[in-house]
């Protein structure tokens, strides 16, 4: 099984070609990125893509941005899914980062949207990985559990870092059963969270060590899931972001780490972390068996 690293877009401020010169100095093959709903910044974003052969996962929002109308309901966010769908497929992704529903809708009405948005996924040909994130129907990881119960289909984007801020705490007790989700996981954030908030001042910090190994134990287990699956390639970015996840100075508005450098870190950790974890289980970067995704690519 071979890791593919991408960089995420979110926070970056540098032109296009120096964004390039980076991820791929970094050893990320990709971008992971906000789709354009506009037509001409879609063109755009394909025509810089095949330029550069860079691999692409779309970054969709059901609502219309991280935090959703909460005015809007259901009927609202898949609407806007089906334009969206249509919109990546357009693209043609490696497959859709979906960040879905709003954490106030009850169980009943969170799964019966969540599966209506892998049917329209489903109809528009592109593969949908339901990502988890606070403020979104997958905001906890026991709302979580229950839908996977419920809609065993649906395969999921893990960002950690987020439940570990809802629930205040690392999900190491050993009542915390994550497995029914982690064998549904087909992508990885890889951002370092901690009790108190989404993302640790910076994840080399020896302060943070528990963190860092906590997530790591996290991925190893969805690797070893992927690789039991017949996955041969397993994708991960790196997810160091602005807005009040980067910690600033009190007055001065200062960050207390480069942005980029903490992307940079942390690709290069997960990069010595993956060959480490291949070599200890025996994982070649192939495998006689090839996972397929049901639809998209």
């Amino acid at each position: 099984m071979e890791l593919k690293m991408l960089r995420s877009t979110w926070g970056v401020q540098v032109p296009w070609s120096t964004c390039v010169a980076q991820l791929r100095e970094a050893g990320c093959t990709g971008l992971e990125a906000r789709l354009p709903m506009v037509a001409q910044e879609r063109r755009v974003l394909r025509d810089r893509l095949r330029a550069e052969a860079l691999d692409y996962i779309a970054t969709v929002f059901s609502g219309a941005d991280v935090i959703p109308r909460q005015a809007d309901g259901p009927e609202v966010h898949l609407q806007h899914l089906a334009r969206a769908f249509d919109a990546a497929a357009q693209l043609n992704p490696r497959f859709v980062n979906l960040l879905a529903g709003n954490d106030r809708w009850p169980l009943s009405e969170q799964v019966d949207f969540l599966g209506r948005a892998q049917a329209l996924a489903d109809s528009a040909g592109v593969f949908c990985s339901f990502e988890t994130h606070r403020a979104s129907s997958l905001y906890s990881p026991w709302v979580t559990l229950d839908i996977v119960r419920q809609l065993p289909q649906l395969q999921y984007t893990a960002d950690i870092s987020h439940w570990v801020v809802v629930c205040e705490r690392l999900l190491d007790d050993p009542l915390d059963d994550l497995t029914p989700f982690l064998q549904r996981v087909h992508h990885v954030q890889a951002r370092v969270g901690y009790a108190q908030g989404p993302q640790v001042p910076d994840p080399a910090a020896p302060e943070y060590a528990p963190e860092l190994a906590f997530h790591q134990r996290i991925w190893e287990t969805i690797w070893a899931l992927q690789h039991s699956k017949g996955y041969v390639e397993t994708t991960l970015t790196p997810e160091f972001g602005p807005d009040g996840y980067l910690h600033l100075l009190p007055y001065t508005r200062s960050p207390v780490a480069d942005l980029w450098q903490l992307n940079r870190w942390m690709a290069q950790q997960e990069r010595v972390h993956f060959g480490r974890w291949s070599r200890q289980h025996g994982v070649l970067s192939s495998s006689p068996k090839q996972y397929q995704p049901t639809s998209g690519h």
